[in-house]
């Protein structure tokens, strides 16, 4: 064995000792956060009718937890009559750090200009739920009492308004509660919400600086805290060397059990090149220790700054969205970083994950039209992978280090995934995102030693390619296979940032157009 893998730092001892110990599983997300459920009202209709609201209400709230689809709780609150019950509710729900988003719905007529307080102070994600409590109309036996109760037609129409009115953003869900289009609706809000909940609660470790000369990696990291809430900082690398110095032996084993347990791990790695595989461990162990010192929950490096580490770090960013939920991302790209994390929770207890990625080939053969994205080194198996992914140490042309460990695999097919690019486009942020659909590759791949995807670009390779380059979007992507459109439009609208689609609907002029429009709508509704 190396006698670098003995060394200990004994400045760093102490900071080591007060990690917690390297277990392997992404924190639950979802885990004590809630949903709170207000229901509007008045007291015009009398105690008995304000009896059914609650006892209809409280129904509806236990049939869609019952669904076992939305993945946190929903919290049914007391009935809300007045002004001040409607603003001691948001206030109450905004000051709540376990409320990651509030449902209304107004059974009865709820008086809109009650609701203006409150809602001018909420801060959390808003649904507006609009159902009713009877499936059917009861043709037959409805009369002005069965009216007056339900009416929540009327009430959400003038709840509506006043929403629109002050321009507060809001996910619309319509339906009848025992629909389960509806429940899966609000599920997938829910989990943009968590979305927003983990962006607002983010740090990212930026190892040293951006790769030189490169303009999309580039970004202003005090407007993305303004607008995402992310904290975005730098850590010297010389930092980060001394964490992996102070790596104890017993952390890197553990890891290395765990690859041999997941992959299939080259025998060379076990026997001759062992020193290589136990390096890539320690430095995953060292970035791990040090984001979770400093609360950090998405972390990126750059392969032009890498001190007097042995290997740029390969095996170990490819892990940290399948395995810790950070984000990550290269090259100093901490927006995709941010993304990365974003998607990663959204995606909890989901099959398929969140990775970073990049374009780079094009299969231009009529009929077959795809693109191939990879990132030679840092994306992750979390995708999900055709076979059982192999961990191998290759060269790598840049960095001017050691031969890096790697994880070599090619993702699963999966349709209706999606790829998320950030640009910074001076005055805002724009999201741009694809609707892919990935598939098998044409051929066996077997002289590319690096993780890969094929996919399908909607609606097709060239108009995709063309509305990309328009919108000036990133070769860094987020790739998500665990939530589709619908849960990145629910988390763009909540952050109210711009989100350029190209799906199978997209023609090159119309998106154009619309980009156009919606650089107009963006400047004028930029209340900050």
């Amino acid at each position: 064995m190396a006698a670098q893998h003995n060394r200990q730092s004994t400045i760093n001892d102490r900071n080591n000792n007060e990690v917690k110990e390297n277990n392997m599983t992404m924190e639950n997300p979802f885990e004590g956060k809630e949903v709170w459920f207000g229901v509007g009202s008045q007291d015009l209709y009398g105690e008995e009718a304000l009896r059914q609201v609650a006892e209809q209400s409280g129904e509806i709230v236990d049939a869609l937890n019952a669904t076992g689809k939305i993945p946190v709780k929903i919290v049914l609150k007391p009935t809300l009559k007045s002004s001040d019950g409607v603003k001691a509710f948001m206030v109450e729900a905004s000051a709540n750090p376990n409320v990651i988003g509030v449902i209304t719905w107004c059974h009865t007529f709820s008086p809109a200009k009650m609701w203006i307080r409150g809602l001018e102070v909420l801060t959390k994600p808003l649904l507006q739920l609009n159902t009713q409590h009877h499936f059917e109309i009861p043709w037959e036996t409805i009369d002005m009492d069965f009216m007056n109760l339900n009416q929540a037609a009327h009430g959400d129409r003038e709840f509506g308004y006043i929403l629109t009115r002050l321009g507060i953003n809001r996910k619309i869900v319509v339906g009848h509660y025992t629909d389960p289009e509806v429940a899966e609706q609000i599920a997938t809000w829910t989990r943009a919400c968590a979305g927003w909940d983990a962006s607002n609660n983010m740090k990212v470790m930026r190892w040293g600086d951006n790769m030189r000369n490169v303009a999309v990696t580039e970004g202003d990291k005090t407007e993305a805290e303004r607008v995402f809430g992310a904290s975005i900082n730098t850590w010297a690398v010389n930092e980060l060397c001394a964490a992996y110095d102070a790596v104890k032996d017993d952390q890197v084993k553990e890891i290395i059990e765990d690859y041999k347990a997941k992959y299939d791990v080259d025998p060379e790695l076990l026997d001759a090149k062992y020193d290589s595989l136990f390096i890539a461990a320690k430095e995953e162990a060292a970035m791990v220790n040090m984001m979770r010192a400093n609360g950090c929950t998405a972390g990126v490096d750059n392969f032009e700054d890498l001190g007097s580490l042995p290997q740029l770090p390969g095996v170990g960013p490819q892990r940290f969205p399948s395995e810790y939920g950070f984000g990550f991302s290269a090259e100093g790209d901490w927006k995709t970083a941010v993304l990365v994390r974003i998607g990663a929770v959204m995606g909890y207890g989901l099959d398929g994950g969140a990775s970073l990625m990049e374009d780079y080939s094009y299969n231009f053969v009529p009929g077959r039209e795809k693109i191939m994205g990879s990132h030679m080194l840092e994306t992750s198996p979390s995708i999900g992978t055709i076979a059982k992914p192999k961990l191998e140490i290759h060269p790598l042309g840049i960095g001017g280090k050691a031969d890096p460990v790697r994880l070599v695999f090619t993702g699963a097919p999966k349709k209706d995934a999606v790829v998320v690019s950030m640009s910074d486009v001076r005055e805002r942020f724009r999201l741009t995102m694809n609707v892919v659909d990935i598939v098998e590759p044409d051929g066996s791949l077997k002289e590319l030693p690096c993780a890969r995807a094929l996919w399908v670009p909607r609606p097709n390779l060239k108009t995709s390619a063309e509305c990309w380059l328009r919108s000036g979007a990133s070769h860094h992507t987020c790739m998500t296979t665990s939530v589709g459109r619908e849960a990145w439009e629910d988390f763009a609208r909540i952050a109210g940032v711009e989100l350029a689609t190209i799906d199978e609907n997209t023609t090159a002029r119309e998106f154009e157009r619309d980009l156009e429009i919606s650089e107009m709508y963006h400047r004028l509704n930029n209340r900050h």
